[in-house]
């Protein structure tokens, strides 16, 4: 398919209140990724799309994380916090670029953007076994591909011995998908935009630490982690949501304070 828009893209929203965009990884769609998400509907106004390829959403010729993030950004309207993992977390960071002033804040969980911390030995090792896994693309079967995937990122879903539905269709789409380490995100223009940041890391694998730690100090981010999932961070629940509710809440706030300083400083010049 050629190019899409926000409006391609299969979208379930949930809840009332402020509003929260919600990217998800690989392999499963938003349903599975935020189904531990869901309680916060209460307070929050959820936006899970499917990327493209997912659920309902029209496929991409090639998941591609530069491709994708102008449909997040779009999705962010007038303004919304935006709340990524993984393979979503390296979109959520250029959506995040591309329209900033339409972020309230940033959350970002494992990115997989490894590169940015290249030079450490054990990225470089793990870089470096990616790419031969994805070498082997084309001469392995999507379950054999997926457990080493799932080995090397520390997933904790459970693959079965054999591979259907939504499991199989993610394989398949995750093999063809471009690899999160080759993204180069723009660190230095989100370290200048104004809204609060927020790095997450499940406390599971040196390498992710070290990736999240240069995120984190390159775009001025708070830097928290939450183990028990190991990469499956969200699904740790009420602990993940405890703390992501506490940072949206600051942030609103701070959005709410600023737009009431906007407002009287144009009224301030109209007078």
């Amino acid at each position: 398919m050629g190019s899409l828009t926000a409006a391609d893209l299969d979208v379930t929203r949930l809840g009332s209140g402020p509003p929260v965009v919600l990217a998800h990884g690989s392999v499963v769609g938003a349903a599975r990724t935020w189904r531990h998400q869901l309680p916060l509907a209460e307070r929050w106004t959820l936006s899970l799309p499917n990327r493209p390829g997912f659920g309902a959403s029209p496929p991409l010729a090639r998941g591609d994380f530069e491709l994708e993030a102008p449909l997040i950004a779009e999705l962010l309207g007038d303004g919304a916090h935006l709340v990524g993992h993984s393979y979503g977390a390296v979109v959520a960071l250029y959506a995040a670029a591309q329209r900033p002033d339409a972020v309230r804040s940033l959350t970002v969980s494992e990115p997989g953007c490894l590169r940015l911390a290249a030079g450490d030995e054990l990225v470089d090792a793990q870089i470096l076994g990616g790419e031969r896994l994805y070498e082997l693309a084309s001469s392995v079967e999507p379950l054999e591909f997926l457990r080493l995937f799932r080995g090397g990122v520390g997933s904790t879903h459970s693959t079965p011995a054999e591979l259907d539905g939504e499991l199989l269709h993610g394989a398949r789409l995750l093999m063809r998908e471009r690899p999160p380490w080759e993204a180069d995100p723009p660190l230095e223009a989100l370290r200048a935009a104004p809204f609060p940041k927020l790095v997450i890391s499940g406390g599971h694998s040196p390498v992710f630490e070290a990736v999240c730690d240069v995120v984190a100090r390159r775009i001025g981010a708070e830097r928290v982690v939450i183990s028990g999932r190991s990469h499956t961070i969200p699904a740790v629940g009420a602990l993940y949501n405890e703390r992501l509710h506490a940072f949206l809440s600051e942030s609103e706030q701070r959005w709410r304070e600023q737009q009431w300083r906007e407002q009287q400083s144009r009224l301030g010049s109209q007078s």
